[in-house]
């Protein structure tokens, strides 16, 4: 893991190089009053002041520089990352440094993080250290850098050294470091208890084994909040086996779960005065002889019968007897996160998670704290009238809906059949990968909407 917080440090008035931004709509202002030699530099460089544009600008002394850099109107966590980029490894300022530069330092701090396990050489990261005034934000800054290369890090590992046994190791770490208890219910128990988590998971190979991993901290007395995510460690399809384009990024399924995982543990850094409930359903969803069939009738924890109509539809399967266990402790909310459809990519694109809520308030709070952090969500209609493309003549309900319309809201009503009707409960499909690198962003896994849920949560329990 990236040492972030040695990157990110009080200012104490050490010797640094400066950095100024400059707004396009600023530049020539800011030209007319520098030197000729100045001018000529920007001009030569054809600096235009674009986000992300770097102009190195000598001192009078030998090994002494500043630097301006092209800044959007409107300041966003990803505005440095393409000037921590072109840097040289040093120790950096910002002019007029304070709590925005802080609050915008994520991307700063990312520019430096890597996913290398797998590299025998991989390429040395300049170390570019800022200096930020605001010392009272620092600890939050890396924390939220933190959390997001651990998704990006559970993501990105391959599924051959990612199952549902080492993700239960990752749970217990982070139990660990923040005195939560952990446990974890497989075999039997799971059969016994939670019979579709068992059911998707029974085809794989005895060490990758399905399991139920559970998480609790906090107060009792504090409002209780659940947190769930969608566990798949590797989709094969099942049965109704994907072709090998589809099969490729399955390694990322697992991705509800590592932005679970992520946001329990900046609840817990932080403190919040919640009483948290984390619950991951650990399965690989494989092909075997003893592999769940489409036709086959599960039950629920809930009691609900479910039909299959579709093996490929196991997260909503996993997720169902998750969310009916979370339900039992009658939080006061509940929020899921889930690589649970290909029809919100399609809806939506990979940049933009699919929000769906039970709840106006709750869906308001966080597309307000979407918007604050520049992590977005976008809300989808939990739309009843298409819980009739769910019905089963043999069962309660169908795992897939008929017709292939309307994938991400059959997907959302049928995880509403496993939610308590009084608690609030909203849904993240989120894509959890980057197709293409943009600054600070690498193309692989990626925490699209984690930040945006930390905020409405703080937002929540903070003030109250």
């Amino acid at each position: 893991m990236t040492d972030f917080a040695s990157l990110l440090v009080p200012d104490r008035g050490e010797a640094a190089h400066a950095l100024a931004p400059i707004a396009a709509d600023g530049l020539d202002s800011w030209l007319k009053a520098q030197p000729a030699q100045v001018r000529t530099l920007a001009a030569a460089a054809q600096f235009k002041a674009k986000p992300g544009e770097l102009l190195v600008l000598p001192g009078r002394k030998d090994g002494e520089w500043s630097a301006v850099f092209g800044a959007p109107k409107t300041a966003g966590p990803w505005d440095l990352a393409a000037v921590a980029q072109k840097l040289p490894a040093g120790t950096y300022r910002i002019e007029a440094d304070g709590e925005a530069a802080t609050e915008n330092a994520l991307g700063w701090l990312l520019a430096h993080h890597r996913f290398d396990r797998y590299l025998s050489k991989p390429d040395p990261i300049p170390q570019r250290v800022l200096l930020s005034k605001d010392v009272a934000g620092i600890a939050g800054a890396v924390a939220l850098a933190e959390a997001v290369a651990l998704v990006r890090d559970l993501v990105d590992t391959p599924a051959a050294d990612l199952g549902p046994a080492e993700l239960a190791a990752a749970v217990e770490t982070v139990a660990k470091a923040h005195g939560a208890a952990f446990r974890v219910t497989k075999g039997d128990a799971l059969d016994q208890g939670y019979p579709m988590i068992a059911a998707v998971g029974r085809a794989a190979v005895r060490d990758r084994a399905p399991r139920l991993i559970e998480l609790e901290w906090g107060d009792p007395k504090h409002p209780r909040i659940a947190i769930v995510g969608k566990g798949v460690c590797f989709d094969s399809g099942g049965l109704d086996i994907k072709p090998s384009s589809a099969m490729l990024l399955m390694k990322k399924d697992m991705g509800g779960a590592a932005h679970a995982l992520a946001l329990a543990g900046l609840v817990m850094g932080a403190r919040l005065p919640v009483r948290l409930h984390l619950l991951i359903p650990a399965v690989e969803n494989a092909v075997a002889g003893d592999a769940f069939r489409p036709g086959d009738i599960l039950q629920s924890r809930k009691g609900l019968s479910v039909e299959i109509g579709n093996t490929d539809a196991e997260g909503r399967l996993v997720l169902g007897d998750a969310l009916t266990r979370a339900g039992e402790e009658k939080p006061v909310l509940m929020l899921d996160f889930a690589t649970l459809t290909g029809a919100a990519r399609v809806a939506l694109g990979p940049d933009l998670p699919a929000l769906f809520a039970n709840d106006d308030s709750l869906a308001a709070e966080l597309l307000a704290a979407a918007q604050a952090v520049a992590d977005p969500l976008w809300r989808m209609p939990l739309w009843g009238d298409y819980a009739d493309m769910l019905k089963s003549t043999a069962a309660d309900i169908n795992n897939a809906g008929e017709g292939g319309m309307a994938g991400a809201v059959t997907a959302a009503l049928f995880l509403q059949r496993f939610v308590p009707d009084a608690t609030a409960w909203a849904h993240i499909d989120t894509f959890a990968w980057r197709p293409a690198a943009k600054p600070g962003r690498p193309k692989g896994g990626d925490a699209l909407g984690m930040r945006a849920a930390f905020a409405m949560l703080k937002a929540r329990f903070v003030t109250a």
